[in-house]
Parts: C-alpha cells; structure tokens; sequence
C-alpha cells in the first residue's frame, strides 16, 4: 500500500467570483481561523467572472497568519515562467514562506488563445511544462552569481539576473492525469494535485496513477516519497452516511485514513463555501483524521 508517510495537511478550494469579491478572502480568514493548512485559488485568467488568482493569494496572504497559499492550479500558459517565478518568490518573502506553486498546462486553449496566448499540442503542454519548471528552479537559485542561460523549445532565458530567493524551497506541484504527465511529475516535481471529481474511476484510478509516478521516479533515482499526492475533493455533513464524505464526521475520517493509508494521499483540499463546514474540518475532522493514520502506521 503506497502510503508515503508525510504529515497530513487539509485545505480549502475556493473559487473567486467578481460578483462576491470579498467572499474567498472571507473563506480563506475561516480556514487560517480553523487551523487549515492550506487555501487554493482557482485560476483561468481568461474568465472574467473570476478574479485574478495572484492578485486574490496576494490579499488573502496579507489577511492571514499561518495558512499557505497556492493556485488550484496555476494557468502556465498565460503566465510566462520568468515572471511567474519573480511573483512567486516575491509573495513567498512577503508571507513568511506561506507560497506553494501548483501548475497546469492548460486545459481551455479556445480561451487562452482569445487571450493572447498559444495553442499547444498536449505533448507541447508537457514539455512547455517540463521547461517552466527548470526556468522557475533557474532563477530562484541564487547560489550563484551567473545569470540564468536557458534555451527551450517553448521558452528562452538569455542572461537574467537570478533572485530574489524565496523565503523557503518553494514546492512545485502539477495537475494532469495522462501517463506522460504523471511520468514528468515523478521525474522533476515535488506534488501531483488530482481532483477526485475528474478520474472516470474515482479512488479506483489512484492506485494505477500513482504507480506510473513512483515508477518515474525510481527511475530517476528519486524516492516516490518525495512527490507529495494533494487530492482535490468535496464532501457533505450528514447525520447518516451515505457514500464516501457524505456523512457524520466519524465517516469522513474513516473514508479520509483509507485515503491515506492505501492511496498516499497526504493533502485533502475542500470545495467548499460553506464557513460551518470549514470550521467543522478543523475541529473534528483534521485532528481525527490525523490520529486515526498515526495508529494504523504504528
């Protein structure tokens, strides 16, 4: 069973509406308030319901203490890697080391075509990708005082300065499913963020999925443990259960342990708008859910 023993984590997904602007701040106060440790931003620049992503981590890092902030996941296409880095570790230094960067390849290309961006191929994607993440890596590394030379098939950096660093290793995490892009993940990346509502499957798919990047990653001389698997999913309170996190709390725990125990599944990030539930997460749900692991790890 591939659990990889890392500290359980638990989070929110919220979704930035213009019309409620405030409102995901709002959640996200509720979640840091909770005990939570993470808050997860939708970002499709190309929607103009929604607010930018960077903008909103950005405000909701100055309105919390202690959660860490990340996009869910962040548009690469639409955010050139270079500038992508600078904004990260600049947000990183302004919140204490509360910043995690999660990609997405692009998955609306009519949209971010409409919005000045490319079009790609998914092997395009992938390797766009690929080379995103060796930039971002590049011109955080200050421990050198040469600049950054990278020549890419999709991106060019010619003698940029390196810096700032950011206040801790910033992780890079990655959501795709497609057996190419999970092999990418084991190779070069620190999470896999899936969302349980897009395996045709549901858990049945995790096992296959998590093979093929533990697979990467042996091969690369890297330990599966050092990917990170962060589960997008959702879930009701009920006083009966009625499937996986439908439910009394006691149901959620068991259903979230085995998600750990058997799947490796270290971070369960909600989708939800609801604060009762938020605050009901991190008084019951969390520290049963971590105590329940614990016992079964031994």
């Amino acid at each position: 069973m591939p659990d990889y023993g890392h500290d359980l984590r638990f989070g929110v997904f919220v979704t930035p509406t213009s019309a409620a602007p405030l409102r995901a701040v709002e959640l996200a106060v509720d979640a840091d308030r909770a005990g939570l440790d993470l808050v997860t931003v939708q970002d499709h620049p190309y929607q103009p319901k929604l607010l930018d992503a960077w903008t909103l981590m950005s405000f909701i890092a100055a309105r919390t203490d202690a959660i860490t902030v990340s996009g869910n996941v962040t548009n690469l296409p639409l955010r050139p890697p270079a500038v992508l880095a600078r904004s990260a570790a600049a947000l990183d230094l302004l919140s204490g080391g509360r910043l995690e960067m999660a990609l997405g390849s692009g998955g609306f290309f009519d949209a971010i075509v409409a919005m000045g961006g490319p079009r790609r191929t998914p092997g395009e994607a992938r390797r766009a990708l690929s080379e995103a993440i060796d930039v971002m890596r590049e011109l955080w590394d200050t421990s050198t005082r040469s600049g950054v030379h990278f020549q890419g098939e999709f991106y060019t950096v010619d003698g940029a300065k390196r810096g700032p660093a950011p206040a801790h290793p910033v992780p890079i995490s990655v959501g795709a499913y497609g057996p190419r892009m999970l092999a990418l993940i084991g190779t070069k990346c620190d999470g896999w963020v899936p969302s349980l509502s897009y395996l045709p499957n549901g858990v049945a798919d995790l096992a296959e999925m998590n093979a093929r990047i533990d697979d990467a990653a042996a091969e690369a001389g890297r330990d599966p443990e050092d990917v990170r698997r962060i589960l997008n999913l959702g879930g009701t309170f009920d006083d009966d259960r009625d499937g996986l996190l439908a439910g009394p709390p006691e149901s959620w725990t068991s259903d979230l342990a085995m998600l750990a125990v058997e799947h490796g599944i270290s971070d369960f990030v909600f989708a939800t708008d609801d604060a009762d539930t938020i605050a009901r997460i991190g008084a019951e749900v969390a520290p049963a859910t971590r105590e329940t692991v614990a016992v079964a790890r031994g």
